[in-house]
């Protein structure tokens, strides 16, 4: 059956970020997910999850200058340095915090013109990536994002990153396929879902409603049906992974907000989800 893992950098925003651990856990959930641990050191983060039985399953490589627009490096030419320097460094953090894998995030495209230049980037610092992180046993996840939400971002569609991991040969680069991004780009989720989830190249699912990115629950999208497709899939063999929870609750950073808005996830049948 799925199994969640809370996004901690979207729930519980009424909390501070260290406080936010101990919170999912109470909540049920079992693992976590954020997007960039450098701004604490790891040892503090890895006595959180230990204090709250919790496993990290994913978060992201340094992106370059976030707070400037930046969202990744590996498909830029001329910052391939930064972003082997940012690999290792991610890596390191992943042995520490014993976490299986790490995405790596494109990078957006200066114009439409660039693809042709930013293609062979991409895919040498990903095969460079790929041979570093199988060193130490990790996976690296390639993700495709909205072009609404991420204008201009080098990776928009589910076969585009599988042409990617293709082209890289490696067997530690796989795809995150988020179904929100996937349902504003492309639908059709539930046939997609069917037709990559046996490739053994998805390595991470994420989930938010659609279109707002609010709790799966609001919105255009069935995700209880869904759900089951996931289900199927696991009960054949063809998949086994986390789905993260990355999504905003609705009440924003009201007290209590994102465990009033966990809803969705009781009511599922079969028991806890979360394990």
């Amino acid at each position: 059956m799925p199994r969640f893992a809370a996004n901690l950098s979207m729930l519980y925003p009424e909390l501070d970020f260290l406080d936010r651990f101990e919170a999912a856990a109470k909540d049920g959930f079992r693992a976590v997910e954020f997007l960039f641990p450098y701004a604490y050191a790891p040892a503090e983060l890895l006595a959180r999850l230990q204090g709250n039985g919790l496993q990290q399953v994913l978060f992201n490589a340094p992106p370059g200058d976030w707070d400037g627009g930046e969202r990744g490096l590996a498909s830029l030419p001329g910052r391939e340095a930064e972003f082997r320097e940012g690999i290792l460094r991610a890596l390191d953090v992943a042995v520490a915090l014993d976490c299986p894998r790490v995405h790596v995030m494109a990078g957006l495209l200066a114009d439409a013109t660039r693809r042709e230049e930013a293609e062979p980037v991409y895919i040498d610092n990903l095969r460079w990536a790929a041979e570093q992180a199988a060193q130490v046993g990790r996976d690296l996840l390639i993700e495709p994002i909205n072009t609404r939400d991420i204008p201009r971002f080098f990776l928009n569609r589910q076969d585009e990153a599988h042409r990617m991991v293709e082209a890289v040969g490696a067997l530690n680069l796989k795809v995150q396929m988020d179904l929100y991004h996937c349902q504003i780009v492309e639908g059709d989720v539930a046939m997609k879902l069917r037709q990559y989830l046996p490739t053994g190249r998805v390595g991470h699912l994420q989930i938010a409603g659609v279109p707002a990115r609010h709790e799966p629950d609001v919105g255009e999208m069935n995700y209880p049906y869904l759900f089951g497709v996931i289900d199927e899939l696991m009960a054949a063999g063809q998949w086994d992974g986390w789905i993260g929870c990355e999504y905003r609750p609705a009440r924003g950073a009201v007290a209590g907000g994102t465990s009033d808005g966990l809803g969705w996830l009781r009511s599922l049948p079969n028991g806890d989800r979360t394990t």
